[in-house]
């Protein structure tokens, strides 16, 4: 039985993190690639799962399809740590097969990082790497 993931955050960079925490530390397995959904979506898709008000409104979403049934999904999630909120949705939830019609039709969740390095990171790199040479004495 397959089940999503809705990954809510403050920016894209948060949902990012978290999508590859999923897969990397939680062993979870996506079914399609992550799609990108529209904040006030999430949030009302969370309203609707969790049952309570809103807290705070997030500023970037995605949708995953995975390929784990939702208690395994939710077991594993609960044993790492991501940057952002993560529900779980599963096909006893009212909004699950409205969710599986319009999965397809949304774009592509770009995940790429942006790797900007500025002249204060790169003084950085070159302290870290000036000191932690063992052939270098003085």
């Amino acid at each position: 039985m397959k089940s999503f993931a809705l990954v809510r955050a403050d920016d894209s960079d948060k949902v990012k993190i978290a999508l590859h925490d999923l897969e990397r530390y939680g062993h979870i397995q996506f079914s399609a690639t992550p799609k990108c959904i529209e904040p006030n979506y999430a949030d009302e898709l969370l309203v609707s799962v969790m049952g309570v008000s809103l807290k705070s409104k997030c500023n970037s979403a995605a949708l995953v399809e995975l390929n784990n049934h939702a208690g395994a999904a939710i077991s594993r999630l609960k044993k790492i740590h991501p940057p952002a909120h993560i529900i779980i949705i599963s096909p006893r939830h009212k909004m699950f097969e409205e969710l599986a019609g319009k999965f397809p039709k949304y774009p592509e969740f770009d995940r790429t990082f942006n790797h900007q390095k500025g002249p204060q990171s790169m003084e950085i790199i070159q302290e870290k790497g000036e000191s932690s040479n063992p052939m270098h004495k003085e």
